[in-house]
């Protein structure tokens, strides 16, 4: 089953914090008004997900065409996902990821208490 934004976008907003914004003149996902995500509009599509750049190089050296690139984001702390190939439980997960990431401590903190 291919994601959607709409798919993104619901799993997201499960996150605290997490609303629904723009970037770059295209739809996003911002946690306290910091990028956590967003759609690409641009020619290669995608999602722009944030993550550490260990992860990013991990991701790419998978070879996993799930994953991918341009040289726009090299050296940048962001992966490209295609939703077509990623499967929703490993998409939640990045997305979580990305979330303890961006949130500021004190929404972290109280995150943290409940659970």
């Amino acid at each position: 089953m291919a994601m959607t934004w709409t798919d993104v976008v619901a799993m997201a907003t499960e996150l605290p914090e997490v609303e629904e914004s723009t970037w770059w003149r295209s739809p996003a996902l911002k946690v306290s008004g910091k990028g956590l995500a967003r759609l690409r509009d641009e020619a290669e599509g995608g999602l722009v997900l944030m993550c550490e750049l260990a992860e990013k190089e991990a991701l790419l050296a998978s070879g996993d065409p799930t994953f991918y690139t341009t040289p726009h984001y090299d050296g940048h702390g962001s992966i490209l996902i295609d939703l077509e190939r990623i499967e929703p439980a490993q998409l939640r997960e990045m997305l979580d990821a990305a979330w303890w990431l961006i949130a500021p401590p004190k929404i972290r903190k109280e995150r943290m208490r409940q659970t």
